[in-house]
């Protein structure tokens, strides 16, 4: 069997399978159904200072290959969490990673600096590049300026492992990945959803409420994969890949590509045990193809 531990700066994962915020709840939720503690990581739905009651209705729709999503950060709150959600993931033997979110630098420095308090929190993922609401989000995740002034501020109060999300929907995902990374951040995650709609052609209405939505799922692997690669080359700090993953054999695509781990999102909603699929069909293609690490793997693609 193969070494399947990887590190993304100093978080070490047991494997390089973790879940997508936004997909898997705060991981309790899928526990009648795998193993959760088998996983490199779970990154918890995302998370604002103040709770959020979303979008409105219809905000979800499928789409071939697909699927558009506009929920708008529904959460309680980083208070909530920390006293409801907290106590009932803080002993799980894997990684909890907060998703933080903002409508301000001021907003997701507070939300950040909340998390920070948290002992068995190692890591957040920073997200800069949410499309589906109205403030924050993908406005600070689509410019390299935008981007550094929010990882700067929240790099000043948060000492623990920062992950940064990063937006598909840029002309140069690198300029992105360079400015965060010159700010600070320990790796990158990416891509989140591509910016999409749907239109009921009876009511010839749009089918989302907020017009456009977030695109994830199979159909948005190419791209995803395209910008691992661009980014692998761009920037010395540790990618995790995300955007289509449904298989193995798409996982091990994102690792060859570039990425140190990947995030399975939208597929979960499918098959649930997908995550644990993965993990064993990564370590049964290092043994085929001699590899002793998973590590090895990373950005090996041969052009």
């Amino acid at each position: 069997m193969a070494e399947l531990k990887v590190n993304i700066g100093k978080l070490s994962l047991k494997n390089p399978v973790t879940t997508a915020s936004g997909t898997f709840g705060y991981g309790t939720e899928y526990a009648d159904f795998i193993d959760i503690e088998r996983l490199g990581g779970i990154f918890v739905k995302g998370t604002t200072i103040e709770p959020r009651e979303g979008n409105a209705y219809p905000r979800m729709a499928e789409t071939p290959s697909g699927m558009l999503n506009a929920v708008g950060l529904q959460n309680k709150g980083a208070d909530y969490f920390v006293q409801s959600i907290y106590p009932d993931i803080k002993d799980l033997d894997t990684n909890i990673i907060v998703n933080v979110s903002g409508s301000s630098v001021d907003t997701y420095v507070a939300c950040a600096e909340k998390i920070a308090s948290l002992k068995h929190i190692p890591a957040i993922e920073l997200n800069i590049s949410c499309p589906n609401i109205k403030k924050g989000g993908m406005a600070f995740g689509v410019t390299a300026s935008g981007a550094a002034e929010v990882v700067r501020a929240v790099r000043k109060v948060y000492p623990n492992v920062l992950i940064v999300k990063l937006s598909p929907n840029v002309t140069d995902i690198t300029e992105i990945a360079k400015a965060v990374e010159g700010e600070g951040a320990d790796s990158v995650s990416l891509i989140n959803t591509l910016l999409g709609m749907a239109v009921d052609v009876k009511k010839r209405k749009p089918v989302l409420s907020t017009i456009t939505g977030g695109l994830s799922g199979p159909c948005v692997k190419p791209i995803a994969l395209r910008m691992v690669w661009q980014t692998y080359k761009a920037v010395k700090i540790p990618i995790i890949g995300l955007g289509g993953i449904s298989n193995w054999q798409d996982a091990v695509e994102f690792l060859l590509a570039g990425a140190t781990a990947i995030q399975v999102g939208t597929y979960n909603f499918i098959d649930p045990t997908v995550s644990l699929k993965i993990i064993d069909g990564i370590d049964k293609y290092c043994d085929e193809f001699g590899f002793k690490t998973v590590s090895e793997l990373t950005g090996t693609l041969e052009v």
